[in-house]
């Protein structure tokens, strides 16, 4: 899993800003996420930009789940402060996983035969990762509701 690993990591860290300039336009032009219309460009880079840095520590961190509930908690916060509706706010979660795995997968030769079980292991423990973000992201806007 480390090989694919590190291809991807390697794909966030040095095109980082590109995929992030393609998640703000294509979150910035979704039915689903009109609300990100609002936000300055700049926000909307540098909430991706920073998105897509703290994932790398996420991944790699010895305890993942302290990093992401970190992380996410810091989300949530931000665009509950930005006035972005939950429903959008996870959308925006779901689009910014999916224009990462996008631009890694034009990356060629990405993949090879031998790393499609390494790209399942990573795959997977990225969703895993998504996963429990978009739970925290949930809890956290009702605490933040609640006061």
């Amino acid at each position: 899993m480390k090989v694919f690993a590190d291809r991807l990591i390697n794909v966030l860290e040095n095109h980082n800003k590109e995929i992030a300039q393609q998640w703000c336009k294509a979150v910035r032009q979704n039915p689903r996420t009109p609300s990100f219309n609002n936000l300055p460009e700049e926000e909307c880079l540098k909430r991706a930009i920073f998105f897509y840095k703290n994932l790398i520590t996420m991944y790699f961190s010895k305890k993942p789940y302290t990093e992401v509930r970190k992380y996410f908690s810091e989300y949530a916060e931000v665009t509950y402060q930005l006035k972005l509706p939950l429903h959008e706010a996870l959308y925006g979660l779901i689009m910014m996983r999916r224009h990462m795995w996008l631009y890694a997968d034009f990356q060629a030769p990405f993949l090879s035969a031998m790393d499609h079980r390494q790209a399942v292991e990573t795959i997977n423990k990225t969703i895993r990762i998504f996963d429990h973000g978009i739970y925290m992201v949930t809890q956290k806007y009702g605490e933040i509701e609640k006061g």
